[in-house]
Formats: structure tokens, C-alpha cells, sequence
């Protein structure tokens, strides 16, 4: 099976945690365009949900599939988010981005009782740090912070159409890759603590379970839950 026929069906698998009257939180990029369509086809069925979008893309397909999108700035919690992920280790480390919501993607998945991302096999790595860890970077601030990422990356500013890439909340996104993520805590707070960048592509508490599929066949990964 291709690789997107893996993202499809790892999609399917994980729609089937949506429930009637939930808050879905919906990702950004090709494999939750799947997800989408997916439980597109469930809403047409008569699931009645409500859902929040990480980006305009998602909400405007969720639209167009018949799903009731709302604006997440009058959502408080959220019940359940589904996203894709760049790279999955066992520890459910991810790093997303690859669509440039990393930073509206962070704000739903820490509004949500439970999220899990949605992959093809060939995202789950051993340990984190082979790809690249978008940073989404203030317009104004990105010499300095540019700067201040060489310290620990080589830095690359995305473009598009030959223009710098830019955000639904047009800000600019450096894909950055770190010549050491081994300690990937200390690096995601080392980020945050950059005056001028917004957010970062480091999910290291955020995901809950992974639906990884190869093949066609889909493998369920969970996080143990705390001891009381």
C-alpha cells in the first residue's frame, strides 16, 4: 500500500473514537485532510458533532464535507483532536509543523481531553531529531531570532512561491535542524524562552495515543497512564 493509503487508513481508524456530541479539534496537513473526509462521511451519516480547525484549509474542507465548525476563539475545551505528526517515536514525542499550524495546533491540543495523531508507518522513528522542528517566528523579531537559532540549529526559512511562507496569523516559519535534539525538554523550553517566537513543533506531553499504519495494517500506540 502507498504511503497515503496508509495515511487514509490510519485516519479511518482513529475517527472511530469520535462520539455523538463531541468537540472535535481537527489538524492541518494531508494526513488530517483525511481524517476530515473521513468523519465527513460519518456527519453525513447522522453523527451529530461540533468541531474546531487548526487552520483555514481544515476548517474550510470541514465546511464543504457538511462538519459544524466553530471559531476556537469562544471554545474553552475541547473533547478529542485529531492530527498528523512529521515524527513519532515509542515515548509519543512528535514533531508536527510540516503545514505551518504547529503554534493553533498547540493551542487546541492544550485545550483537549485527549489527543491523538494519525500517521504512515514511515513517521516513527527510534528517538526524535531527524527532521526538521518548524519554529513559528514574530515578522518583526526574525534577524534577532534567527540569530539566536544558530546557537543550536541550522535554520531555514520557508518559502513559497518565492516569497517567505506565512502562517493563517501571518507570521514566518524557520524549520530548524538541531545538531543535538537528544534532550528535546530542554530544547522545546531553550525555544519558548526566545523573546519573539510564537511556537514550535515539539510535542512532548501533548499526544495522548498514535494510530501509525504500514501496509494498510494500523498499529495503536498509547501512553501508560499515571500512576495515582
Amino acid at each position: 500500500m502507498s504511503a497515503d493509503g496508509d495515511k487514509r487508513a490510519a485516519a479511518e481508524a482513529a475517527v472511530l473514537e469520535v462520539r455523538a456530541g463531541m468537540m472535535v479539534g481537527l489538524g492541518t496537513g494531508s494526513t488530517a485532510a483525511h481524517m476530515i473526509r473521513a468523519l465527513g462521511r460519518i456527519v453525513a451519516g447522522g453523527l451529530a458533532i461540533d468541531a474546531v480547525a487548526t487552520s483555514e484549509a481544515s476548517a474550510t474542507l470541514a465546511r464543504e464535507l457538511g462538519i459544524r465548525v466553530h471559531d476556537f476563539a469562544g471554545v474553552a475545551r475541547v473533547d478529542l483532536t485529531i492530527d498528523g505528526a512529521d515524527e513519532i517515536d515509542d515515548r509519543l514525542l512528535v514533531v508536527k509543523g510540516a503545514g505551518g499550524a504547529m503554534l493553533r495546533e498547540k493551542c487546541v491540543a492544550a485545550a483537549s481531553d485527549r489527543m491523538v495523531v494519525i500517521a504512515d508507518g514511515a513517521k516513527r522513528v527510534g528517538a526524535i531529531g531527524a527532521a526538521r522542528v518548524p519554529v513559528e517566528v514574530l515578522p518583526f523579531a526574525h534577524g534577532f531570532v534567527a540569530r539566536m537559532l544558530t546557537e543550536r540549529s541550522d535554520p531555514l526559512l520557508r518559502m513559497a512561491g518565492g516569497e517567505p511562507y506565512r502562517t493563517d496569523q501571518q507570521m514566518l516559519v524557520v524549520d530548524c535542524a538541531f545538531h543535538d535534539l537528544s534532550d528535546p525538554q530542554g530544547t522545546a523550553a531553550w525555544l519558548q524562552a526566545i523573546p519573539g517566537v510564537l511556537g514550535h513543533g515539539l510535542f512532548l506531553s501533548e499526544v495522548d495515543a498514535a494510530y501509525l499504519a504500514t501496509d494498510g495494517v494500523v498499529t495503536k500506540l498509547e501512553r501508560p497512564a499515571d500512576p495515582d
